[in-house]
């Protein structure tokens, strides 16, 4: 799984947020507004919020057959 590590822009870690945010706004049966799961999370710049937001894993895609 490809998971965002750094942000692009500043080099800010935000990994450590990934599977969090990621079972909050996409995984859950009633997903949460990824606005508000990133507020709690503490992450208050844009461009690393920017990076949470847009990320999308490729695994799936790519490697269907596990």
């Amino acid at each position: 799984m490809m998971v965002p590590v750094r942000c692009f822009t500043c080099g800010t870690v935000v990994g450590e947020h990934w599977e969090e945010f990621k079972a909050r706004t996409r995984e859950a049966e009633d997903p949460e507004d990824p606005e508000k799961v990133l507020d709690d999370l503490g992450v208050e710049r844009h461009c690393c919020r920017r990076m949470l937001v847009s990320h999308k894993d490729l695994v799936d895609i790519v490697a269907p057959y596990q």
